[in-house]
């Protein structure tokens, strides 16, 4: 009988320790989730702000792309106006029948050619920066719902 009650006595004092353990550790953990919370706040608050200084940026990049996509625009369009003019010049040379003039107005109609091709290609990648930045603003205001959204349930759920 000595023998069953040691047993027994051994065995009753591990569940109250596992119990005691066990409420142990639930009593520890309960205030870390009281904290959890109050960190998860911080943080959205905190991803709320980034988000906005994102948006503000991309806003910044997007007026100065269309800035220099109306620039780009009106090089292109004095680049056309010295092409016609140099089209005129190259017609009146031929009728002058020099070959020193006619070998210079196809060099200025074919340098105003060149800068016309850049000009567009700066234009074209321009407007590439552009639908870039807007898609960058776009995700970001995304990202600034879904921040607001987390910190709204974080709120809620502290309260309740």
């Amino acid at each position: 009988m000595n023998r069953h009650s040691g047993w027994l006595v051994r065995t009753a004092a591990t569940a109250v320790g596992t119990v005691g353990v066990t409420v142990g550790l639930l009593a520890t953990a309960a205030p870390a989730q009281e904290i959890r919370p109050a960190q998860e706040i911080r943080n959205d608050v905190r991803d709320l702000g980034q988000d906005r200084r994102e948006i503000r940026q991309d806003n910044r990049e997007i007026r100065s792309d269309r800035g220099e996509l109306r620039g780009d625009t009106k090089e292109i369009r004095g680049d056309r106006r010295e092409l016609r003019g140099d089209r005129q010049d190259l017609k009146n040379a031929y009728k002058s029948g020099d070959p020193s003039t006619v070998k210079d107005a196809r060099q200025d109609l074919r340098g105003d050619r060149r800068d016309l091709r850049g000009d567009v290609k700066d234009r074209r990648q321009d407007g590439r920066d552009l639908r870039q930045d807007k898609g960058d603003r776009r995700q970001d205001v995304r990202d600034m719902h879904r921040d607001r959204r987390d910190l709204r349930r974080d709120v809620a759920e502290r309260k309740g």
